[in-house]
């Protein structure tokens, strides 16, 4: 790896952090690489990756999101997938019947009730 970042390092900067995506973007090193050579968790470099890439993407845009568009945008995508906590809403479903709390509720016969 060509990394130009110490052996003994204790805290990973966005300097050394940047250093680092942009060689696996490039392909002189992988994850699986890194993550050996420096003691980190695979996933944690996948994470690194992956804010690049969005904020790439952001930056290419002719027309750029602000920061709060971007976590407006973030927070919607999110809650659409999982639902929202504060309001007691869980993750949108594609068929409607197969959410329990719509399924009519049934008697000890097995009957609606």
């Amino acid at each position: 790896m060509s990394v130009t970042i110490g052996d003994s390092i204790k805290r990973w900067t966005a300097k050394r952090k940047t250093a680092l995506v942009v060689e696996i973007i490039q392909g002189k090193t992988t994850v699986a690489e890194a993550s050996r050579a420096y003691d980190l968790s695979p996933s944690e470099i996948e994470g690194w990756v992956d804010d690049a890439k969005r904020r790439m993407e952001n930056a290419l845009r002719a027309n750029p999101l602000d920061i709060r568009e971007q976590y407006e945008k973030q927070l919607k995508d999110l809650q659409e997938a999982y639902g929202d906590p504060r309001r007691g809403t869980g993750p949108r479903r594609a068929d409607p019947r197969l959410d329990a709390r719509r399924r009519p509720a049934l008697r000890a016969d097995n009957r609606e009730a």
